[in-house]
């Protein structure tokens, strides 16, 4: 694959939510193929720990649900990076689990603030520089969620459905300008923020985490939990010059997903 710009050069490469996860996964991925990362976080101790250790790294500590740490984040990647070519928006939270008529309103908002939101946000500031440099890669990271539907998930399920449709609605208005849009629907993901859903559902059931556990591998054909480095793999490939056809997508990475059935009863 090759991970040159339109000037030849390495790809410069924004990631929100870089500092652990997915997006941390996700920057390394980018970094070992040689391009330029900057990364946010909401978490300073984090951010600093990943600029302290990569040399390819810059980072900005924001929270990507409020527009003035949004501008300056983009203040900081200007002043880093000189331009953008790839913007993988990997920032999201899990909201809350619970049935429709007992969802908090408050924590709907918080999910809404940051898995949608903030997106947008984000978004509307990176595409000048993408136009700048004459194209590049937009890679929303969704869910299986929005291909399916989630009980008791209505506000993060919500947001996901939503970043699907703008990203097909960015796709058909960027595509003139070269910029691709993509999504990736990944399925349950190995590590601790699976495992909090997991303990937060087992506990409005009133069942035990194995039980969930079970009910989640049991929706995918392979019965896994995918692994946060083959998000990245996706990632990097959608970026690269190998998927420069590739837009309007929303590519699940799941193990197949036979389909989240209504088990509210069982």
């Amino acid at each position: 694959m090759n991970f040159l710009n339109a000037n030849e050069q390495p790809l410069r490469v924004l990631i929100t939510a870089g500092a652990s996860g997915i997006g941390l996964e996700i920057a390394k991925g980018f970094m070992a193929e040689g391009c330029q990362v900057h990364i946010c976080d909401i978490n300073g101790a984090a951010v600093d720990a990943f600029v302290n250790e990569h040399t390819l790294g810059s980072g900005s500590v924001a929270d990507i649900s409020k527009v003035d740490d949004v501008e300056a984040m983009f203040n900081d990647l200007s002043g880093t990076l000189g331009g953008l070519d790839v913007l993988v928006n990997c920032a999201g939270i899990a909201g809350p689990t619970a049935p429709v008529e007992e969802c908090d309103i408050e924590g709907w908002n918080q999910a809404v603030d940051i898995d949608l939101n903030g997106q947008f946000y984000v978004t509307r500031k990176a595409v000048p520089m993408l136009k700048q440099a004459k194209g590049g890669s937009i890679v929303n990271i969704a869910s299986n969620a929005a291909l399916h539907g989630f009980p008791l998930r209505s506000a993060y399920t919500a947001c996901k459905w939503a970043m699907i449709g703008l990203t097909k609605t960015w796709a058909m208005e960027m595509g003139v300008d070269g910029i691709r849009v993509n999504a990736i629907c990944p399925g349950s993901v190995n590590g601790p923020r699976i495992e909090g859903v997991i303990e937060r559902d087992a506990a409005s059931r009133g069942v035990s985490p194995d039980e969930i556990r079970t009910i989640y591998q049991r929706q995918s054909s392979m019965r896994l939990f995918v692994d946060a480095e083959d998000i990245a793999n996706t990632a990097k490939f959608l970026a690269s010059r190998a998927g420069k056809t590739i837009s309007g997508q929303a590519i699940a990475v799941d193990g197949h997903t036979e389909g989240l059935t209504n088990w509210l009863e069982s």
